[in-house]
């Protein structure tokens, strides 16, 4: 109904309509919703070509449950730098989580590497992604080692020894590299089936093409994961901070060298 909350019958209706090509002022009318609903339904979960009906109302539903249930002892969300709304940046947390899980993501993982991404420091210790999120360690060591096992996520040891989860700049070159050295397998492999199969023949054509198709890719890929790596985090190293001084963040005090994904 309108001014209440979206069901999960809007939201493939709504889902429907980004798939048709549809504005959102149209999908509006048709589900006699205010635009500006529709706007903030779509933002939150993916955007236009990441919006799933199915995972918007998990992710809402969630969301719900949440802010209804008294938190429990420890689970108090941390104190917010930058005079940050803490409210907002839990939802964001669970936006950004949602939209992780569209690119492929298994739940947990996205979690992870969602808290991870929003946190100032840019890294945490396996106590404090069980905290955050409320998982056991053995969820949290699990998911760390499928996101490091994608070049999503590295560790490294603090000043006391203790292991971090860390993410940063590099990750993401790391993450194409390994993705364009991904598909040169698959180019060597089938290129080896042209010969098998016999050079001209429509399975041997339909290898070679695609052979040739991931080379072209994959060397852009390359030139322009390097291109950028080079030019765009460069100048973010360069960057002067933002005024207003961070606050409590993690437990550690943030720095101007404090990674900020």
């Amino acid at each position: 109904m309108p001014g209440g909350r979206l069901t999960q019958q809007e939201r493939q209706q709504i889902a429907g309509g980004l798939a048709d090509g549809l504005a959102y002022a149209e999908i509006a009318r048709r589900l006699g919703r205010p635009t500006s609903t529709i706007t903030r339904e779509v933002t939150r979960n993916g955007g236009p070509a990441g919006y799933r009906a199915d995972l918007a109302h998990r992710a809402t539903q969630q969301r719900t449950h949440r802010r209804r249930q008294a938190p429990p002892p420890g689970a108090q969300a941390p104190t917010q730098p930058y005079g940050r709304d803490a409210e907002a940046v839990r939802d964001y947390q669970e936006t950004l989580t949602t939209v992780l899980m569209t690119s492929g993501l298994p739940r947990m993982m996205a979690r992870v590497l969602g808290c991870l991404y929003t946190t100032d420091t840019g890294s945490l210790t396996a106590s404090d992604l069980a905290r955050r999120l409320q998982v056991s360690p053995a969820s949290v060591s699990k998911a760390i080692t499928f996101l490091e096992g994608l070049d999503l996520v590295r560790r490294e040891r603090d000043e006391r020894r203790r292991e971090r989860y860390v993410v940063d700049d590099d990750l993401w070159y790391q993450s194409m590299i390994r993705s364009a050295r991904a598909n040169d397998r698959f180019i060597e492999t089938a290129r080896q089936g042209v010969g098998v199969l016999g050079r001209g023949t429509p399975a041997a054509t339909r290898l070679e093409n695609a052979a040739r198709f991931l080379d072209f890719v994959s060397e852009g890929l390359v030139r322009a994961a390097e291109q950028g790596r080079e030019v765009l985090y460069a100048r973010t190293a360069a960057a002067p901070d933002h005024a207003g001084g961070p606050g409590p963040d993690d437990g550690r005090t943030a720095g101007p060298t404090a990674a900020a994904p």
